[in-house]
């Protein structure tokens, strides 16, 4: 039996790119510093490589899904640059409560359910056992437990803030990374055992 592809899931917004809210300008997106050499070594390396992004202002109706398509063409065209590569995006444009017209819903996608790994699951072939959520909000690490992946929290965009109210609540937590490379060279540390 062929065994099934690995994944690092990827948050997007403080993650990747500088924390922005309700990004939807792509003059304001910028990669965060050391990303992309990241992201290569995980390409490098046979993992698939996906973002999942909770994308409210979509719901709250302050841009529409055709903006998230252009930022994540920005994104994507900034990673070719540096010769890296995403291999998936999948994003949640719902609301449970703050949502406009058909965006408002209380969904299976939206993180922390595990709606957009599973597909991404089924998509790519995945094993979530042996996956990866790197994140810099709880939401992210709550994703990564309800999925059953390892979980990184990464302290830039809204980290260091998630971390400290990590101490509050129930969420396992597998590492604590300064940064997105740092994850990804604890991860592949570990990979190696």
């Amino acid at each position: 039996m062929r065994s099934k592809n690995k994944a690092v899931f990827l948050d997007r917004d403080g993650t990747i790119n500088e924390e922005v809210e309700y990004l939807s300008d792509l003059k304001e997106f910028k990669l965060l510093p050391k990303v992309a050499p990241a992201i290569k070594l995980l390409n490098e390396h046979g993992f698939k490589v996906i973002v999942i992004t909770n994308q409210a202002g979509v719901a709250r109706g302050y841009f529409g899904e055709d903006k998230v398509e252009e930022i994540h063409q920005e994104m994507k065209r900034q990673l070719r640059e540096k010769r890296a590569h995403l291999d998936g995006i999948y994003y949640c444009p719902h609301h449970p409560t703050e949502g406009m017209g058909k965006y408002k819903k209380n969904c299976w996608c939206r993180k922390p359910n595990p709606g957009m790994l599973e597909k991404a699951a089924k998509d790519f072939d995945l094993d979530l056992g042996k996956s990866y959520v790197i994140g810099d909000q709880l939401t992210d690490i709550e994703l990564g437990n309800n999925a059953g992946c390892e979980t990184v929290l990464v302290l830039t965009g809204c980290g260091k803030e998630s971390y400290q109210k990590k101490g509050d609540c129930e969420v396992k937590v597998n590492f604590v990374a300064d940064d997105l490379e740092k994850a990804v060279v604890w991860m592949l540390e570990k990979e190696k055992h």
